[in-house]
């Protein structure tokens, strides 16, 4: 598994918590930035992960800003991308069994790190169920065309 990940100003701490998770796991990661603690403008970092994910140079992508709205909002503005704002671990592995996200997008100042860490480790771990929710997932692909 590849995993992009990135986030603004504000979610600078939860990126580099979620980093060594991704090194703890052995999960091969690239990080688009930011590297600044000042304000960014989260669609700038939003979209070149949504678009490797998208492209499938990576399998899944992780976002973080402040409160995780504004990275996921942008993030589901690329085709092929299916991002998922999660709080709670009971989200985290429903939104990889039932809806195959393949972007997580977390708020920094919502939750901590300890959470966002459970949170990552289930939703990079869980696998899509299928079945029923593969035809739910084939709609969302044909709101896309």
């Amino acid at each position: 598994m590849r995993v992009a990940i990135a986030s603004d100003h504000g979610g600078i701490n939860i990126r580099e918590e979620i980093k060594g998770l991704l090194k703890e796991m052995n999960i091969e990661f690239e990080d688009f930035g930011c590297e600044c603690e000042t304000s960014v403008d989260y669609p700038d970092y939003a979209q070149p992960v949504a678009m490797k994910v998208a492209e499938g140079e990576f399998d899944r992508g992780i976002l973080i800003c402040g409160t995780g709205i504004g990275m996921s909002i942008a993030a589901n503005k690329v085709k092929g991308i299916r991002c998922a704002l999660v709080h709670d671990m009971f989200s985290a592995k429903a939104t990889r069994e039932h809806n195959d996200t393949n972007v997580l997008a977390m708020g920094e100042r919502v939750i901590g790190p300890g959470l966002a860490r459970e949170i990552a480790k289930i939703w990079l771990t869980t696998e899509f169920e299928g079945g029923r929710h593969e035809n739910r997932v084939n709609k969302i692909h044909q709101l896309e065309k």
